[in-house]
């Protein structure tokens, strides 16, 4: 039964032009690893990794420690990065979307606003909305698309506007080293965890249209991922392995709570 209802809803899709995909493998997220295969925290990468580097060896990545320079750490340059809201369709920046001395915010990555998984996902999120208020955490839900995409699924499914933004480019997608390509997005074993949700998919997907895939198809080759921090510290990192590959709410609101929020 699963079958038709997934490949009825896959786009056609265009590869991008080489140089896109080499500048999505040179910048992003560095795992620091620790003895016996842990790791400690994530940073910054500035420049391409040496070959037979594991670039992620863990798509799950608690951080527990501070970047010691903070100019340099990942919550400082992605406050910079520039998205838009759904609601207003208006350019802001990361940094002014939480208190970035002492706030708590969730950043969820979906892949684009026309992924059946990504409306489950939203759906999720907003479900789980009224336990992040209660944590005094901030909800930052970010697709790949316009924000008039991001409106169709706002609508649709539906989801509050106020909660919902647009990066059309993919900047904070490249600059956090989230997956990209071909077989990440249709071949990853990891993509068939989406199977045992088919029930909150079908759900989730009752009013979609493909009319939310973005006009760029390359962005439907984006992987998304999920992000806690607590002002500019990055607490808790995951990467979507493949297609419907999201992270534990469970590991994620556990992060959220465990930490004082001023």
């Amino acid at each position: 039964m699963a079958a038709p209802v997934a490949a009825s809803l896959v786009p056609r899709v265009s590869l991008p032009p080489p140089a896109r995909l080499a500048a999505s493998s040179t910048r992003g997220l560095d795992l620091v690893s620790l003895p016996g295969g842990r790791y400690r925290h994530l940073r910054l990468r500035r420049s391409p990794l040496p070959a037979g580097t594991a670039a992620a060896s863990s798509p799950s990545v608690p951080s527990s420690a501070s970047d010691p320079d903070p100019e340099s750490s990942i919550g400082h340059a992605l406050g910079g990065v520039e998205i838009y809201s759904a609601a207003t369709g208006e350019p802001v920046l990361f940094r002014d979307l939480w208190d970035q001395n002492e706030g708590m915010a969730v950043v969820a990555l979906l892949r684009h606003f026309g992924c059946p998984c990504c409306w489950e996902l939203a759906s999720v999120l907003r479900d789980t909305k009224e336990r992040f208020d209660s944590a005094g955490v901030k909800l930052i839900a970010v697709g790949v698309g316009t924000p008039d995409k991001a409106r169709i699924l706002a609508e649709r499914l539906p989801f509050p506007l106020e909660y919902l933004y647009a990066d059309p480019e993919r900047k904070a997608y490249d600059l956090l080293g989230l997956y990209f390509g071909l077989g990440r997005t249709f071949f990853n074993p990891a993509s068939v965890k989406v199977f045992s949700r088919f029930d909150s998919l079908k759900e989730a997907v009752k009013n979609y249209t493909i009319e939310a895939t973005p006009d760029d198809r390359a962005g439907v080759l984006q992987q998304g991922g999920m992000f806690v921090f607590k002002g500019k510290e990055l607490l808790y990192a995951r990467k979507d392995e493949g297609t419907g590959d999201h992270a534990p709410l469970d590991d994620v609101l556990n992060i959220c709570c465990k930490v004082p929020v001023s």
